[in-house]
């Protein structure tokens, strides 16, 4: 196999070693032309195929034969792991051989460069001292979280569009784990799933924030459920009764109410937010997880209408942004209804619904080779879920006595509950058996209705 490049030079490559480089010009290039000059005019094509095909050994012979050329050649060498292999070099490994050549060890403990990306995941060497689930960010201004942390390389997902970013872009640590703002001045805003306004209304005022990922209460905060959390839904009051600090789970089909009980349930808070007594009132937030953007902005116009918004949170994530925002806005806005819970006060969080979030889930998973499990779901689905519901406590007076109550929401198809997620979800939420199925309320209605005297 012969290669003619465009400076004039050819290389064979025979058994890992070069055969031959030679001028094909007269002999006055040839007088003229000093080792120097020669290794100079060699492209940046033939440099990374003469990566590929010579082992370290041969380059040092290459560059006892000129002393000129042990200059140029000295980020030729390739790995010893690559030399073992039979000097057969991918690109991450070239890409590795350059940037531990051109930047300093302590760069590389802070920084990284990207080895590959797409599909909203970035491969980036360097990083050496990063946590998991740590920020960071990419030189085009895009932010990211690590998830995968392996030897070589750490495995980053990626909020937002990836095409701004490309290989060899800078990356650096933040030092801190994703955040969001929390407080009541973030009541009557829609924000997205890093705490970011999308209303159009400016910049938040609050100045409080707080970690998505937070530890569940442990046995010792928590006190048993004793306060009823009224729906204003006599179905639901009178068959399912809820307390605040439970977890209740919303179940059905698509198009059977679901979301609407949900937003029904929103907006009869309204008489506990009049009252004066901060103990009685019930703070809202709503998490939209895979949803068109037209279906928000109807919920957002309904609330408003009711006069909800002033004690409502929407947080979303709809189906037009990344799976890695899909994944994180359940943490967020549970990390929003946590400060109230902590200073004493009640709230409820609808997550609608859990089954787009494990979905998103699943795309990251499969995307970082993580090895996939039933339904090609990662194998910590199961945890993906738990640590989010079992963050809904109603915690004793010696910690404020206050509550987050849960609403979790999941789609089934043809009204199979037996299906990995939906068994999953109901063995989290509390009750045996006793999840609201949104169909059997439509029937129920629909039986309260008709038996009604005209």
């Amino acid at each position: 196999m012969v290669m003619t490049l465009t400076t004039g030079f050819q290389v064979c490559p025979c058994r890992g070693q070069v055969s031959a480089i030679f001028f094909r010009a007269g002999k006055d290039i040839r007088r003229r032309a000093s080792p120097d000059l020669v290794i100079k005019m060699l492209s940046a094509r033939f440099t990374a195929a003469l990566a590929r095909t010579v082992t370290r050994h041969a380059v040092k012979q290459a560059c006892r034969g000129a002393p000129a050329a042990a200059v140029h050649c000295r980020h030729l060498n390739t790995s010893p792991r690559v030399s073992a292999a039979g000097g057969t070099a991918e690109v991450s490994s070239i890409l590795e051989e350059r940037i531990l050549g051109a930047a300093p060890k302590s760069d590389l403990e802070e920084t990284g460069r990207v080895l590959s990306i797409g599909d909203g995941i970035a491969r980036v060497y360097g990083l050496k001292n990063i946590q998991a689930e740590e920020m960071v960010e990419f030189s085009s201004g895009l932010k990211g979280m690590a998830l995968n942390l392996e030897p070589d390389n750490v495995g980053i997902v990626v909020f937002g569009n990836d095409k701004l970013i490309k290989e060899g872009d800078i990356v650096k640590r933040t030092g801190a784990i994703v955040d969001v703002p929390v407080g009541e001045d973030i009541l009557g805003r829609v924000v997205d799933a890093l705490g970011e306004p999308i209303d159009g209304k400016g910049p938040l005022v609050s100045k409080e924030r707080r970690r998505v990922g937070l530890k569940a209460p442990g046995i010792i905060p928590r006190i048993s459920v004793k306060e009823p959390m009224l729906t204003g839904i006599k179905a639901v009051d009178s068959l399912v009764p809820i307390g605040r600090g439970q977890r209740e789970l919303i179940i059905g089909d698509r198009q059977t109410g679901k979301t609407a009980l949900a937003i029904d349930t929103i907006i009869n808070q309204k008489g506990f937010n009049d009252a004066q007594d901060e103990k009685k009132k019930l703070y809202c937030i709503y998490v939209a997880i895979g949803q068109k953007r037209s279906t928000v902005a109807q919920l957002v116009k309904r609330l408003t209408d009711a006069d909800a918004m002033r004690y409502t949170i929407v947080v979303s994530a709809t189906a037009s942004d990344a799976a890695p925002l899909q994944y994180l806005a359940p943490y967020s806005g549970c990390s929003m209804g946590e400060f109230f819970r902590d200073n004493g006060k009640h709230a409820l969080i609808i997550y609608d619904d859990l089954s787009k979030q494990a979905v998103a889930y699943r795309q990251m998973s499969l995307l970082l080779r993580r090895p996939p499990g039933r339904e090609a779901y990662p194998g910590d689905v199961f945890y993906l879920h738990s640590r989010l519901l079992e963050r809904a406590a109603k915690m004793n007076d010696s910690y404020g006595g206050g509550s987050l109550t849960a609403l979790p929401v999941i789609e089934t198809q043809a009204g199979d509950v037996s299906a990995y997620i939906p068994t999953n979800v109901i063995s989290i939420t509390d009750g045996t058996g006793e999840e609201i199925s949104a169909m059997f309320l439509c029937w129920l209605c629909m039986f309260t209705y008709s038996a009604m005297p005209v």
